[in-house]
């Protein structure tokens, strides 16, 4: 296949600035462009997600697929991964993402056997092996798909079947071993069916100490083959099943601190799952970071109107922002980075389409990168914080905060107290500042 083979119409998207009206060129995200001490392109290390992006039809539950992509025209399926592959690099490449991400089944399809699957997964390894070598492109994260296949309907670490969780097992060793082999960062379990739909049939408890056990084995052989990166958890309520496990991050971190996995593993928190959960994206990145577990994220968003996983392209700046002012305190991205998963829409059927969905999320994201970068260098919030806190700096505060007073000691304190005038919380005051930097382009 030549580059030009699925995309003709489009030779690479660049930085042409925000008076641009250029849909294919970027406004915002201006790669190279130094900020906080680094590019906007290592700041924020976008990948484009693989099943959404080449694998995805547009069907849904109630019409069958409207995307015809060419890549698909082959009917042997081995050849059709081949193609979809060529197709994958070729966009990677036009569009400028330094990263991508996959399921083993998105690369290569599923065989006869468990040995036959493996055949082909190492042969699309191969493939893409070459491909990152001669463009530059490299792997940020790997999975195993765990939940399509029927085998999975009640589950894969924590299924009732024993021969179930065995072949569960089987396939994220060969997808570790994918993962290892092309140099990814971090290993993603999303458990969309690790969870259940009555208890009357389930013993959560036994599940529980399964998926515990489970992850520690994969963890191991990873370490043993020379994964040196983050295992991550992607929390979900539910959606496909009524109760998944990792419902949010708290509940996630729970289940990893008790289960001795804290060490290895981190979370990815998706946009999408945190609106499923009655959170907004910034309190689960909050909560992961406060831990000490956020390791990376799938950028996307959902539809208040829809109470199910949407996966549109992120494009509200706001949301940008929130999220990006707890990345960057947090200390910014290590083996993790922002993953696009998200899909076009299904009306959305030209090839041009999908390029101009990730332009709008990778702009929305460098724009939201200045805000909270010329927030946080302005202490701007930080300060109103800090005032709102101050009681805790000083005096029986700070002793309180050392752990040095008992409850007693306590009650004394308040008795001697005059009366408690109340404080402004300032949350008006706070909005206001971070739309007067989203106005003025990050300048206050």
């Amino acid at each position: 296949m030549s580059k030009n083979a699925y995309f003709p119409n489009v030779s690479g998207i660049s930085y042409e600035g925000p008076q641009s009206d250029n849909p294919l060129a970027f406004k915002y995200y201006d790669a190279n462009r130094r900020i906080a001490g680094k590019t906007v392109k290592e700041h924020l290390r976008f990948a484009v997600c693989y099943w959404h992006s080449f694998c995805a039809n547009g069907s849904d539950p109630f019409g069958s697929g409207t995307l015809n992509h060419p890549w698909e025209a082959a009917s042997n399926p081995l050849d059709r991964a081949k193609r979809r592959l060529d197709a994958a690099f070729e966009f990677f490449g036009k569009l400028g993402a330094p990263y991508y991400c996959f399921h083993d089944r998105d690369l290569a399809p599923e065989g006869e056997t468990v040995k036959e699957s493996e055949a082909n997964l190492r042969t699309l390894v191969s493939l893409a092996k070459e491909q990152q070598k001669a463009t530059g492109v490299k792997l940020l994260w790997g999975t195993a798909n765990l939940f399509s296949h029927p085998r999975y309907m009640n589950g894969a670490a924590t299924n009732p079947d024993f021969r179930v969780v065995a072949h569960a097992a089987a396939q994220v060793h060969a997808a570790l071993e994918a993962t290892v082999e092309l140099g990814g960062s971090c290993f993603v379990f999303w458990g969309g069916r690790e969870g259940y739909s009555t208890l009357l049939n389930t013993d959560m408890k036994r599940e529980l100490d399964n998926f515990g056990k489970f992850l520690g084995l994969a963890r191991d052989y990873g370490r043993k083959i020379g994964f040196q990166g983050d295992f991550l958890i992607e929390p979900k309520p539910m959606e496909p099943s009524k109760h998944q496990y990792d419902f949010d991050a708290a509940t996630t971190i729970g289940f990893l601190r008790h289960y001795g996995l804290d060490q290895d593993f981190k979370l990815n928190i998706e946009a999408n799952h945190a609106t499923l959960a009655n959170h907004t994206f910034a309190h689960e990145l909050q909560t992961a970071a406060d831990a000490g577990l956020l390791g990376s994220i799938d950028a996307n968003r959902g539809d208040s109107q829809n109470g199910w996983d949407t996966d549109q392209f992120p494009t509200n700046i706001y949301d940008a922002v929130e999220s990006l002012l707890v990345i960057l305190g947090n200390g910014g991205f290590k083996h993790g980075g922002i993953n696009f998963d998200a899909k076009v829409r299904r009306n959305s059927i030209d090839l041009d389409d999908l390029f101009i969905g990730h332009i709008g999320a990778m702009d929305t994201f460098a724009y939201g990168l200045e805000v909270a970068v010329a927030l946080i260098e302005s202490s701007a919030i930080a300060k109103v914080r800090s005032e709102r806190y101050r009681s805790f700096a000083q005096g029986a505060g700070l002793d309180f905060t050392r752990g040095s007073l008992n409850l007693t000691q306590l009650r004394d304190y308040a008795a001697d107290l005059p009366a408690i005038k109340a404080e402004s919380g300032k949350q008006e005051l706070l909005e206001n500042i971070v739309n007067q930097y989203l106005f003025r382009g990050g300048k206050g």
